[in-house]
């Protein structure tokens, strides 16, 4: 039995940049086999940087190998990170693609069956995911989705 890589936020968050420069999947495992951060260097910006990105998921522990391969759940998020991770992954902004009512609350996150899912399975435990509206499960269908820490939710819940 196999159990889903973990990952901190910032390292899901720089792989799903990567991905996002069109880095693939193989160049990315080519780069962590030979330790060569070079690869990665069409991902780099001004708050992106990836001189450590292999080394630091060995230091903690993280399967980045199987991450890339398989999936990956991540350990925390923040609300700031949970809306990079959606722009990074997505191509999601707050304030066009879904709503920031306050700290710790995204509202109207539509997002196909699939991508939903995903994000159902990778967001860390200590965020809900609410369904505001479902999709009917045919192809193309779209789920609109509410997200909220848990501990806020729990306090008004």
């Amino acid at each position: 039995m196999s159990t889903t890589a973990k990952l901190s936020q910032h390292t899901a968050i720089l792989l799903e940049r990567a991905r996002r420069f069109d880095i693939a999947d193989e160049t990315l495992l080519a780069g962590l086999a030979a330790g060569d951060t070079a690869v990665l260097q069409p991902a780099v910006g001004e708050w992106y940087s990836y001189d450590e990105f292999y080394s630091y998921a060995d230091r903690h522990g993280e399967a980045l190998e199987e991450a890339i391969r398989s999936g990956y759940r991540m350990k925390f998020n923040t609300p700031g990170g949970v809306q990079l991770w959606l722009q990074h992954r997505y191509g999601l902004e707050a304030g066009v693609d879904y709503e920031v009512p306050e700290h710790g609350r995204v509202n109207g996150l539509k997002l196909p069956v699939a991508a939903a899912e995903l994000l159902h399975s990778t967001l860390a435990p200590n965020w809900l995911i609410l369904e505001e509206g479902s999709g009917s499960g045919e192809a193309g269908a779209v789920r609109t989705l509410r997200l909220v820490i848990r501990s806020l939710y729990e306090k008004d819940g």
